[in-house]
């Protein structure tokens, strides 16, 4: 089963699903461009990472070099699963209807929306 991450350990994921395998340097320094964040706390919460296998580390190089051990799909389907049944008590039309008040969808998010809703209906019928 796909673990679900903290909320800093899925910002070092994102990044290392945008960026490929990188190390804790790498990660570092791209995290400090959003907020203050110090090189050993992003080193250790690697490292529990890995012990999670939530990433893989690479040993052959001086620098460990880090790497996505979850595909994000599956991270994002039980993140979304959790959410869905924590706070809507399942019900993903209540789910979608919050996101869509709470922000404007772009007209591209809409044209995505309507596909899968209209695959969706195709599948049950």
């Amino acid at each position: 089963m796909t673990p679900i991450p903290s909320n800093s350990e899925l910002e070092i994921l994102r990044i290392l699903w945008r960026r490929g395998p990188l190390t804790v340097r790498e990660v570092h320094d791209e995290l400090k461009r959003e907020r203050a964040i110090g090189y050993t706390t992003v080193l250790k919460i690697m490292q529990v990472m890995a012990e999670k296998k939530i990433v893989t580390r690479d040993e052959s190089e001086r620098s460990h070099v880090y790497s996505p051990a979850v595909e994000e799909k599956s991270v994002k389907r039980r993140l979304v699963s959790e959410l869905l049944d924590k706070a809507f008590d399942g019900s993903a039309a209540q789910l979608v209807m919050q996101a869509l008040s709470d922000k404007r969808a772009s007209q591209e998010d809409l044209k995505k929306i309507r596909k899968l809703l209209n695959e969706s209906t195709r599948k049950s019928q």
